[in-house]
């Protein structure tokens, strides 16, 4: 069977992160939720998106195909009842889409919104609607992955220059470097990813993923449910917060029930601000309202969009949203909306000259050995046309 994750009709809401991947490659948990798919169905995925992140993430379609939501994530129960759908029957819950089962012929028609011949479940999981869900249930999500990675499995030996408790949840993969910490899994599991390294002093309070090639610098404080994903470097005090990979927080400072996407780098002592001195309830920019909408939480720190920076000292208000590819910098509070490809800060913002912002992102890049080739190129130059508007307001 030919499987292909849609992006649900969600997708808005889960911008900034969303402008330059399909929702299933949001990192939720310890895995992408790509990921999970395809390690309950034991099969490649491929994507239907928007058509200018179609050329990285390309569908792939086959005589019969079964479309998932790609902002749903896998259960054992739910991925058996996907996989016994029939020809033209979807799976839902409530007004929810979860699968539809197509021929070749029909995927041209699909629309997440009709069901037909529709079988109702009763089976409960995760699933992103917003941003801040990505904190929010990361607790949950950890877990899930953390049994999906580990069962059957033997973990790494802890080294005795640690100082452990509950570690019958922590589980240490081939490679990875653990010394003179303190680690507390009695709150959560704590995953230490392949050729990862905790360095020395560092405390972490579960659930907590450190994922394959990622540092956690000296003397880093982390209270879970966080995530650090693949090849990102993070020091200082973090709190329920999800790191997508490759983005760095390398200095002291607080991040707090925050998101930041991919090829992110936060300057040293950057504080972001997740209570209102109040503690009212949250407001955050929503793209599809194209203003600010209630979260019905009461934390929520800062959404950092891909390739987004901020200089030394930044300060992040309370819910606030940073699109993609923005440079911020500059004493005060910063505004809570920060468009895509702003350049500034306190005392105002001017456009990022696009040219300079794939100039920073091919440095970037080739730090870490990879090449921003046209792929990438294409993708930002699309977000910068998508996001001119925001610019303008």
């Amino acid at each position: 069977m030919n499987y292909i994750l849609f992006d649900s009709i969600t997708r808005n809401n889960l911008l900034p992160l969303t402008f330059t991947r399909p929702v299933a490659d949001i990192r939720f948990g310890i895995l992408t939720i790509r990921e999970k798919w395809e390690k309950f169905l034991n099969a490649k995925t491929s994507s239907l998106t928007e058509p200018y992140l179609s050329v990285k993430f390309p569908m792939v379609t086959a005589s019969e195909n079964i479309l998932i939501n790609g902002s749903i994530c896998p259960t054992k129960s739910l991925t058996e009842q996907i996989c016994n759908l029939k020809a033209g029957q979807t799976i839902a819950k409530g007004e929810t889409i979860i699968a539809m089962r197509l021929t070749a012929e029909h995927l041209s028609d699909f629309d997440e919104t009709e069901g037909e011949n529709a079988l109702f479940t009763e089976e409960e999981f995760l699933k992103l609607e917003n941003t801040w869900d990505i904190f929010s249930l990361n607790a949950a999500a950890i877990q899930a992955d953390f049994e999906l990675l580990t069962q059957g499995r033997k973990s790494q030996k802890l080294s005795e220059t640690n100082r452990a408790i509950g570690k019958e949840n922590i589980f240490i993969e081939e490679g990875a470097k653990v010394e003179f910490s303190i680690l507390n899994a009695t709150t959560g599991p704590i995953y230490i990813g392949r050729d990862a390294e905790v360095m020395e002093g560092s405390k972490i309070r579960g659930p907590f993923a450190l994922c394959e090639h990622a540092v956690l610098k000296m003397d880093a404080k982390i209270y879970g449910p966080t995530t650090i994903g693949p090849y990102s470097k993070v020091g200082g005090e973090v709190n329920q917060s999800v790191i997508f990979g490759y983005s760095n927080k390398a200095h002291d400072g607080f991040l707090g029930h925050s998101v930041l996407g991919e090829w992110c780098n936060l300057g040293a002592d950057t504080n972001t601000s997740n209570l209102k001195n109040n503690y009212e309830d949250v407001k955050l920019y929503s793209y599809p309202d194209e203003s600010f909408v209630q979260t019905g939480v009461q934390f929520c720190g800062t959404i950092m969009g891909d390739h987004s920076k901020c200089g030394i000292n930044t300060m992040f208000n309370t819910g606030t949203v940073v699109g993609v590819s923005a440079n911020v910098f500059g004493a005060g509070y910063q505004r809570n909306f920060i468009p895509s490809f702003s350049w500034g800060g306190t005392q105002g913002f001017v456009d990022f000259d696009l040219k300079k912002a794939m100039n920073i992102a091919k440095a970037v890049y080739a730090r870490r050995g990879k090449e921003f080739g046209k792929t990438e190129q294409a993708i930002l130059t699309e977000v910068y046309g998508l996001t001119y508007k925001n610019r303008r307001a």
